[in-house]
């Protein structure tokens, strides 16, 4: 018996040593677990993994498409951008055509040497007219048609003043010898365009005869706001909506030539809603804006939220995230920024609304970061080991 319990403290100390291993064993396991798991993986990783494991992603999203910025990657993007902006101009212009008569406008008909006929128009002038009141004519009414004397109902809606001056011609020779007919508009009110958003008078403009272009619209509407996107000016024409670079005037691409038409909205957009996000290793993560010139870089995303944190970033890891929400293939950019030369790419590279730029952690500041999650875990093990003891 005496030697039994004397084996029995020898058996607690194996027990305890062995409890200690394994708490010990099971902390070291974590960390070397979780080192695999660091957060801000760089894109080579994921790289790897997508070959790795090829289905671990959805098959209708597929892997983003990884591109470094260089020059030839500049060029290739503003040669899309400037193709696309002279495109939508190509397809919404069109030759000048002559203005046509349409509903509630108003026309001033004389027939020379009938003044009867002038008091059909009503009365000359207007004892206290209101800016809404036509003028005196005869307004055309929603069919297309306005009452003439003798003429009776005629269609003049779709026609120039000179085709329903010889309409008017052909009706009344039945009545009067070589009748002499003028015709004018006095009020053009059946063309109207409408501009919103960030100008100094949105509302709705009226069309005449002088074909408007979309510059002189903005313009008679005031101009634009300090809060416009002067690259992002959307027109909406028969249900489909482009977008226009107010800014590619100085590069003579056509804006300034392209004239509007009836029913057309123009929206100038805000700066606001161009944003992009610049987030990770930054000093201050901010939604960074362009200029009022439309213009946003990467350079000037950078300098919003006041560049790189110097002790917590990895310049070597920048990248550009592209086409999240709008594309079934997004693409991420890549920018080794620790050379002023990859500066000078950054204050070339244009940025879209909605891209992502994310500047990653030195390998340093993740493997800390990971270390201060599992240190609770690993003191409490430790803590446990002790009291087993």
């Amino acid at each position: 018996m005496a030697h039994e319990s004397g084996c029995m403290p020898s058996v607690r100390s194996h027990r305890a040593t062995r409890r200690r291993a394994m708490a010990l064993g099971t902390a070291l396991c974590m960390v070397l677990a979780a080192c695999g798991e660091v957060p801000g993986l760089q894109m080579d990783d994921v790289r790897m993994a997508r070959q790795a494991s090829p289905t671990r992603l959805p098959a209708e999203r597929p892997a983003p498409v990884l591109t470094d910025i260089t020059f030839e990657t500049i060029n290739r993007i503003e040669d899309r951008l400037q193709q696309a902006n002279e495109k939508a101009v190509q397809e919404l212009g069109d030759e000048t055509r002559a203005y046509t008569i349409g509903p509630a406008d108003v026309l001033q008909i004389t027939v020379w040497d009938h003044p009867e006929l002038v008091a059909a128009q009503g009365p000359q002038t207007q004892p206290n007219p209101r800016p809404s009141d036509p003028p005196a004519g005869f307004v055309v009414d929603q069919a297309g048609h306005i009452q003439f004397p003798f003429a009776g109902n005629v269609e003049v809606a779709g026609l120039t003043p000179a085709q329903i001056q010889k309409k008017l011609v052909a009706a009344l020779t039945a009545y009067f010898q070589n009748p002499q007919v003028s015709v004018r508009i006095a009020s053009f009110r059946s063309r109207q365009v409408y501009i919103d958003g960030q100008v100094h008078a949105p509302g709705v403009q009226l069309l005449n005869d002088v074909p408007m272009t979309l510059a002189e619209a903005i313009g008679r509407a005031g101009g634009f706001t300090d809060n416009a996107d002067q690259g992002r000016v959307l027109l909406t024409r028969s249900g489909r909506t482009y977008v226009l670079d107010a800014a590619a005037t100085r590069g003579g691409h056509g804006f300034p030539e392209l004239t509007l038409r009836r029913g057309d909205v123009v929206r100038v957009m805000p700066r606001s809603e161009s944003g992009v996000f610049v987030m990770g290793e930054v000093n201050r993560p901010v939604t960074a804006v362009p200029r009022e010139d439309g213009r946003l870089m990467l350079a000037d995303a950078l300098s919003q939220a006041g560049s790189f944190n110097l002790g917590t970033s990895n310049p070597r890891q920048l990248y550009v995230i592209r086409g999240i929400e709008h594309s079934a293939t997004p693409q991420v950019f890549h920018l080794d920024a620790r050379s002023p030369v990859a500066m000078m790419l950054a204050s070339r590279f244009p940025l879209e609304p909605d891209d992502i730029v994310y500047v990653d952690a030195s390998d340093l500041v993740r493997f800390n970061r990971v270390l201060s999650l599992l240190l609770p875990a690993i003191d409490a093990g430790l803590t446990a080991a002790v009291v087993t003891k």
